[in-house]
């Protein structure tokens, strides 16, 4: 393979030697194909991508130039012009390539000329004179070779000019996500991961199409000129209304350019919209499911959808216009000359006719529809280029280079307090800018990351930081990879920081051990694992300061207990560390204590010098229920302190490790990640017959069949009539001379009205049923994407959840952008085009059969070897058009991944590595990309040597059976059969590319036919006030997530009685998060679940899960306006909805928003903090007044104070409801009614919590041991008064025995 490395760094000087060589024959693709031919393509069979063509090296060629243009016009004090350094960039090379353009134009000119005296030589027919017969000859052959060199030439062209156009793209790809990785938090607020996803999906291939048209804005005009002087010369002055017809096409199709981008730009916001909106769904399907909120959403996304269809139908209509227009173009053309000619009293020859009708079909080519193709193309990309251009000035972060100063302005809305804090004898004065919604904590820290530029103050951080996040971030790769972080492997330090940070039991759980692949967002590990390779991550670093913010909130109290004295207070003892907490029994091992509050600083000191000073820090201690807005606090230690924590835990504040993946820590089977279908072999004719339906009934169907046909027979019967005009007016010719020698009358004269009547009538025709056919198949194509999208989409909503925990978001969202996109514009266009072609490839040989009958006998093996040539080739080309889909996917995951993890990749500074990673991830679609080019050319150019043999076999032929045949038909003949030369290898390209388009249509209805849950409602409802008690019994219930899944649940019976409040306990993968799917029915238990009597399994399921409330673990609000998040049906009145937030205690905060109610939230509701955006979870669950609210661990991330909120919220608002919490900290449940402690899926204890307790050896008295001496005590008592003060009911639970089939439960328990 080296040879074509070589060849293709190629030289100017060896440009041509590379053309014979290298692409004419393409010879070193055999093996490719004979590979292709035999099995399925894999990655490692493409060819290394070439050292030009490497992205960093070519990113990083544009980018200097780039930065270049930058520096320049803010000295000029002007904006920078990207285009310019595109232009700067690539013009050179590409210019090179107009010489092929022009070879190719002027041969196109050249070769009707030959054709015309060919056709003279029939029309003077002499069987004796020899020399006319050996010019005759001479000129098939000049026919022949012009057809063969035309061939080469295109696809050389092509080739190169494609590539020049991948560079760009790659280039341009490069600079985004560099840029991406260096965006100020401000410019994160611009733009949104959805637009800079749609950047690299769709913008950039913008490139790969200009390029190959540019060159024709220079060779249309000239073509033209010289087109209209040989047209002069052979039929005088008509020519010029078929050229004044050409002229005012040109504008018309250039307007339908302008309409159509305009249409365009309309339609992407709309896209963008729509895949924002799917992102959310898919992202938060969970809650959506749990909330029963389906048919809002689909609401949502139907009505963008149907705006964007309707901008789609208008833009197709104007497609088939320009097709429709651009086949009829020719016929207008020629008629109109015509008419002008036999009207100006000349007689019509068919030399004359069929120059003439070359010669435009030559030229119109480029100037209706290369030349418009350009124009439009370069509107679309200078649309493109400024969306790009205004990414690339987005603000960046400014680097600090530690031990610098860093100075930067922060847009206006922040107010700023005054905060001094003392640190590593480093005096930081610093003014941190809060956005009043987030921790100050957290913005104190991202302050010292430089994320949060400040106004004044200054900032000196001296030494190497490293950063642990509050919401932990993991990327697609192996655990260990995301523990080493691009640091090399020492397998002792590694161990050590594995066993600090309480990883080395889920490594000895996980299947693969720490190679265990992560999915997407970290699908395959459960809250609390994510938290500690969070934590690994920073800790494995060597660094010299390290910011830790709040890694302790995510796991139990146990775990968190080992993370502190072996991880914060053991590896990193010698280390400055600064951590953020909201548990408080840490701070006694701080040698500083901050205590913020809304941006301010409340105290500083040591533990001890915050008792002394009485700050209301140590009522905090006391008892945090009392204590005042408890502020988290910012700690931070020095020196190693050995003091036993345990002394004086207070609260101890996690969540248990189980996250809101529930379930997928009992899946550790290998990576859960399904690998993406790549469906195999062809396309069967079930799938079409099925997208057409889609679009249409069977009548219409047939009636766009019929029309096809009657517009391909008008369009031949047009050219065949002037044909037989011709011949008449040549019989006359020599006929009529004899009819004035006998003396009679004048010459006799063709009726002209009859002749130029009947070509009218054709003309009409072929432009009636073209237009027609036109705009019914796109109308039909159109209508099939639209109601596939609406099938996919309802299929997705109605999916069990289980389907996205195994296929990562960003293959999903594949469907409804990739996928959907072609079904939506490129699709339709190349279905009609193939069907025109098609239609019109039949119409040539038909033609040259009728004139030269025997042309069939070589046709005969030409067609077997096509579609021998196509079957090969389809094999090949259909897997590298697959890899070059499947490699795309990880530059996209690897983007949003990267943006997701953004502070933590530059607190690491990671940014090269991960541009690296980029780079490659990019070199593997442009292996795949570069593959997909060669083999179409490949293939293209051996389709063109076909059409070559068959003109020249019609060529010869004609000249051969000189006798037989007359001037017209051979006309018709060689004409129609040079035609083919681009159409046909086009035409072919166009079928394999329908059939290429169709694996979207194929992955699309994939997922129209997903298995879907029980339906949302059922014949059996349940009476509207149900369930008036809220009693839930479970019975014999055993559940797991998938049918070849373990069973998480088993065999359980409980029963919760109304008005009960229960807390959940069990350690991590006890089933407590299984408990909560059961109920929901995210998959269907096994045995049975009834709530107040009522057996849930039965009714539907929106009617089951709306009569439920769950404040979910992990709070997830929508874009949108806050109305919309709280109420999406619109059911409640504002009063309702504003005294719910009052209730949580938001109602302030929503005040400030600059619209109150109306406000749209920023994507996923980013400018609320973690524990805000529990509130309005809350809220949610207040609004929807049920008797039935699971709690989900909501506490995890959350201060004390909000805690206290929530909790004060429950007890006093659900006081009527059964309200299920699964906790992680022991004291929110110590006063429950009752306490279900889970083991491994099954019940080991359900009793009142001190009645737990009197058993030591139970699991739930271990638990509260772990939480420290001084909780344990806290506990037990708190237990013991909860029993005292409540009044014994009789064992059948009040009156609910008179309801038969409880009783026997009771007893049964």
């Amino acid at each position: 393979f080296i040879s074509m490395t070589d060849q293709n760094s190629f030289s100017h000087s060896s440009l041509l030697s590379l053309c014979s060589r290298n692409m004419v024959s393409n010879i070193w693709l055999n093996p490719l194909f004979r590979i292709g031919y035999k099995r399925r393509l894999e990655e490692d069979d493409m060819y290394k991508v070439l050292p030009e063509d490497g992205s960093e090296r070519l990113g990083e060629e544009l980018q200097s130039l780039w930065d270049h243009e930058v520096q320049k016009a803010a000295k000029d004090l002007r904006t920078p012009k990207l285009t310019k350094v595109l232009i700067k960039c690539y013009w050179k090379p590409y210019a090179v390539l107009g010489i092929f353009t022009l070879i190719e134009e002027v041969i196109k000119v050249i070769q009707p000329v030959f054709l015309g005296k060919l056709i003279q030589y029939f029309e003077k027919y002499d069987p004796d004179n020899m020399d006319a017969l050996y010019e005759a000859f001479g000129y098939a052959a000049g026919v022949s070779l012009s057809t063969l060199i035309l061939a080469i030439t295109h696809h050389l062209y092509f080739f190169h000019v494609q590539r020049t156009g991948m560079k760009m793209r790659v280039a341009m790809c490069h600079m985004i996500y560099k840029k991406a990785l260096c965006l100020s938090s401000a410019a994160m607020g611009k733009t949104t991961t959805g637009q800079i996803v749609n950047l690299l999906s769709n913008d950039v291939n913008k490139f790969d199409e200009v390029t190959i048209f540019l060159h024709f804005l220079w060779v249309g005009p000239l073509q033209a000129a010289a087109v209209l002087g040989l047209l002069w010369v052979e039929i005088g002055p008509s020519c010029l209304a078929g050229m004044a017809v050409l002229v005012i096409l040109m504008p018309t199709q250039t307007m339908f350019g302008r309409l159509f981008s305009k249409f365009r730009s309309k339609t992407a916001a709309l896209t963008d919209n729509r895949i924002r909106t799917m992102n959310e769904v898919v992202s938060g399907i969970r809650i959506i499911k749990m909330y029963a909120w389906e048919k809002p959403f689909s609401a949502l996304v139907n009505e963008v959808r149907r705006k964007e269809i309707s901008k789609i139908m208008s833009s197709s209509y104007l497609r088939g216009l320009n097709m429709a227009s651009f086949f009829a173009a020719s016929k207008i053309i020629v008629f109109i000359t015509f008419t002008v000619y036999v009207l100006l009293g000349n007689t019509i020859s068919a030399s004359r006719v069929f120059v003439t009708v070359s010669l435009y079909s030559a030229v119109r080519l480029t100037v209706t529809l290369f030349f418009p193709s350009a124009v439009e193309k370069l509107s679309e990309t200078r649309i493109s280029v400024r969306r790009i251009k205004t990414f690339l000035l987005l603000d960046e972060i400014v680097k600090s280079n530690h031990g610098f100063l860093q100075e930067e302005k922060q847009e206006p809305s922040v107010e700023i307090q005054d905060l001094i804090c003392y640190w590593d004898k480093v005096n930081v004065q610093l003014l941190s800018p809060v956005p009043p919604s987030h921790f100050p904590q957290s913005s104190l820290l991202s302050s010292i990351l430089g994320e949060l530029p400040h106004d004044k103050g200054v900032l000196k951080v001296k030494g190497q930081l490293t950063y642990a996040s509050q919401q932990p971030w993991v990327f697609p790769g192996t655990i260990r990879s995301n523990i080493l972080f691009g640091k090399e492997l020492h397998p002792q330090k590694y161990e050590k920081v594995l066993r600090a940070c309480a990883l080395k039991r889920d490594m000895e759980l996980l299947p693969e051990g720490d190679l265990t692949l992560i999915g997407d967002r970290g699908a395959t590990l459960s809250g609390g694992q994510k938290a500690r390779v969070n934590l690994a991550r920073a800790v494995y670093q060597d660094a010299d300061i390290y910011l830790l913010d709040d890694p302790l909130s995510a796991v139990d109290a146990e775990v968190g207990r080992h993370l502190f004295e072996q991880c914060i207070c053991g590896i990193l003892k010698n280390k400055p560390r600064i951590l953020v907490t909201h548990q408080l029994q840490y701070l006694q091992a701080a040698n500083q204590i901050l205590v913020l509050k809304e941006g301010h600083m409340v105290a500083r000191g040591t533990y001890s010098e915050l008792q002394r000073s009485g700050v209301d820090f140590t009522s905090l201690l006391k008892r945090e229920e009392e204590g005042p807005q408890a502020p988290g606090a910012e700690t931070e230690s020095r020196s190693p302190r050995s003091r036993t924590l345990s002394q004086n835990s207070v609260v101890s504040h996690t969540s248990s490790i189980r996250s809101v993946k529930d379930g997928t820590e009992q899946l550790p089977v290998g990576p859960t990640v399904v690998e993406e279908s790549r469906s195999e072999g062809t396309i069967g004719v079930g799938l079409y017959v099925k997208y057409l339906k889609a679009g249409a009934n069977i009548l219409v169907l047939i009636g766009v069949v019929l029309l096809q046909f009657l517009a391909q027979a008008a369009y031949i019967l047009q050219d065949w009539w002037l044909a037989y005009w011709a011949g008449e007016q040549e019989k006359l010719n020599v006929n009529g001379t004899v009819t004035v020698q006998n003396g009679v009358n004048v010459t006799e004269e063709l009726s002209l009205d009859f002749y130029l009547g009947i070509y009218a009538g054709l003309t009409g025709a072929t432009l009636i049923f073209g237009f027609a056919r036109s705009l019914l198949m796109f109308n039909v194509l159109v209508k099939a994407a639209q109601s596939l999208h609406n099938r996919m989409f309802n299929s997705i909503l109605r999916t069990p959840v289980r389907f996205f925990d195994i296929n990562p978001i960003g293959r999903v969202l594949n469907r409804f952008s990739k996928d959907i996109g072609q079904l939506d514009a490129a699709l339709p266009w190349t279905f009609v085009d193939f069907i025109q072609i098609f239609l019109q490839i039949i119409g040539v040989i038909a033609v040259a059969a009728s004139v030269i009958p025997w042309i069939l006998i070589p046709l005969v093996p030409l067609v077997i070897v096509f579609l021998f040539l196509r079957r090969y080739f389809l094999q090949t080309s259909r897997d590298v058009k697959r890899l070059e889909s499947t490699t795309r996917s990880p530059v996209f995951s690897h983007l949003s991944s990267s943006l997701q993890g953004l502070w933590t990749i530059r607190a690491f500074r990671a940014e090269e590595r991960f541009q690296n990673t980029f780079d490659t991830y990019q070199d593997l679609h442009s292996e795949s990309w570069f593959l997909f080019l060669v083999t179409s050319r490949w293939f293209a150019v051996r389709l063109d040597g076909m059409c070559a043999v068959f003109v020249t076999i019609t060529a010869f032929g004609c000249l051969l059976l000189r006798d037989q045949v007359e001037a017209g038909s051979v006309g018709l003949a060689l004409s129609y059969a040079v035609t083919l030369m681009g159409m046909f290898q086009w035409g072919v390209r166009q079928s394999a590319e329908v059939e290429n388009m169709m694996t979207s249509v194929e992955r699309v209805v994939e997922y129209t036919e997903l298995e879907s849950e029980a339906p949302w409602e059922t014949q059996k409802r349940p009476p509207p006030e149900w369930p008036s008690q809220g009693l839930i019994t479970f019975d014999r219930v055993s559940f797991s997530y998938s049918s070849d899944g373990p069973v998480v649940l088993k065999d359980m019976k409980a029963m919760f009685r109304p008005k009960e409040k229960v807390g959940i306990v069990g350690r991590t993968g006890a089933g407590k998060s299984s408990l909560v799917s059961a109920l929901f029915r995210l998959a269907e238990p096994e045995g049975r679940i009834y709530i107040d009597g009522v057996l849930t399994s039965e009714i539907g399921l929106h009617d089951l899960r709306q009569k439920m409330s769950i404040i979910p673990q992990d709070p997830v609000l929508f874009t949108g306006t806050m109305r919309k998040n709280l109420d999406p049906f619109s059911q409640h009145t504002d009063e309702d909805l504003w005294n719910a937030l009052q209730e949580v205690q938001l109602k302030s905060v929503v005040e400030e928003l600059p619209n109150k109610m109306e406000t749209v939230l920023a994507e996923s509701g980013s400018n609320f903090s973690v524990g805000q955006r529990q509130l309005v979870c809350l809220a949610r669950a207040v609004l929807r007044k049920n008797r039935i609210l699971i709690i989900d661990e909501a506490t995890a991330n959350v201060d004390p104070r909000t805690d206290e909120l929530i909790q004060k919220t429950i007890r006093e608002k659900f006081r009527e409801c059964t309200v299920l919490t699964i906790a992680h900290r022991l004291n929110t449940i110590i006063d429950s009614d009752r306490i279900l402690v889970l083991d491994a899926g099954q019940i080991h204890a359900y009793d009142e919590p001190h009645t737990l307790l009197q058993n030591h050896d139970g699991i739930f008295f271990k638990m509260v041991q772990q939480a420290g001496r001084q909780e344990a005590v806290a506990l037990l008592q708190s237990a013991k008064q909860a029993y005292n003060s409540r009044s014994r009911p009789s064992t059948t639970n009040g009156g609910v025995g008179a309801d038969g089939n409880l009783v026997i439960f009771e007893t049964a328990l």
